[in-house]
């Protein structure tokens, strides 16, 4: 996630802004203003990069969840290499990608985070994002955003898995009735066969 972004923003909701302020704002940014924005993003880089990771990786989440479906179809005794395959393949997907989007995202991030920052903060407000980016607290709240992630992940995984997946069966039997083809999860959870019925005249 984009965290330090975030933080940016609610730190500029927070002041109450003059109208001089305003105007020092919006008015074409100094040297010292531009070496201050360049440092905000300094700072930023971390999240810039995790935010671009996560872009490259998506078509290869997608791709994977299809592959999961399409695996089940297979013959029992060619799954797993199939499977080892795929995971290799889309290892080497994201090593190639992720750097490609990373290098991209740094390179774009003057003219557009920067250009925004620029625009709607002043020299001050800057200055005081700096130092709120530089805490040893920021910095060690930051530090644990994986963590927290992690532990508020697995606990809403294991609380709401009996629902989800019920309501995941119920859908690829829905689907699969359409289809008129054997549910893949109905198959893998053990429950009777679903396309039974559907092969009546």
């Amino acid at each position: 996630m984009f965290k330090p972004l975030l933080l940016v923003a609610a730190v500029a909701l927070s002041f109450a802004a003059t109208d001089a302020a305003r105007a020092q704002a919006s008015a074409p940014g100094s040297a010292a203003k531009k070496e201050l924005v360049a440092r905000v993003l300094q700072l930023q880089q971390p999240g810039i990069e995790a935010m671009a990771r996560q872009l490259a990786e998506q078509p290869a989440r997608q791709l994977l969840q299809g592959a999961g479906q399409a695996l089940q179809r297979l013959p029992a005794e060619r799954r797993e290499a199939v499977a080892r395959d795929i995971e290799a393949d889309v290892r080497k997907y994201v090593e190639e990608a992720a750097p490609i989007v990373r290098d991209r995202a740094v390179a774009l991030a003057p003219s557009t985070i920067g250009s925004l920052l620029e625009e709607r903060f002043t020299e001050d407000e800057l200055k005081q994002v700096i130092v709120m980016l530089e805490s040893p607290l920021n910095r060690k709240f930051q530090s644990m955003g994986s963590e927290m992630q992690k532990a508020i992940g697995e606990k809403l995984i294991a609380d709401t898995r009996g629902q989800v997946e019920a309501k995941v069966r119920a859908l690829d039997q829905t689907v699969a009735r359409r289809l008129g083809i054997a549910p893949a999860t109905g198959a893998a959870s053990g429950s009777k066969p679903a396309a039974a019925p559907a092969k009546k005249p």
